[in-house]
């Protein structure tokens, strides 16, 4: 296939790399893929999967943001009520620089830097 033009934003790359995803998940619903484990050291299957749906609904020009920039983005994303009630949990007046460091806030796991495959 032939695009006429290879460059895009940072919004349609990452809905590119999430379709990309998606498709792996549906060959390999496990996430076995060639390492037998799928998900990073530290993180399941599942942890990736909803630090992602999180990720989805908060958009870069959020972060760095606090609580209420959080919620604003993805008010504007036109996120689910039940990713609104999570970022409601929240610390008040915390900036977030990541999504990885808003989902440990929430008490998510990421990956261990220092065990890596």
């Amino acid at each position: 296939m032939q695009r006429g033009n290879t460059k895009h934003g940072a919004v349609v790359d990452d809905n590119l790399r999430r379709e990309a995803l998606w498709e792996v998940r549906q060959v390999d619903p496990e996430g076995e893929g060639a390492r037998g484990g799928g998900a990073p050291v530290g993180m399941t299957a599942d942890d990736v999967e909803a630090r992602s749906n999180l990720g989805r609904y908060i958009p870069m020009a959020s972060l760095p943001g606090d609580r209420d920039d959080l919620i604003a983005g993805a008010s504007e994303m036109d996120a689910p009520d039940e990713v609104l009630d999570v970022l409601e949990r929240l610390p008040e007046h915390v900036d977030f620089g990541t999504v990885n460091e808003v989902w440990a806030a929430l008490g998510g796991r990421n990956e261990d830097p220092a065990r890596r495959p």
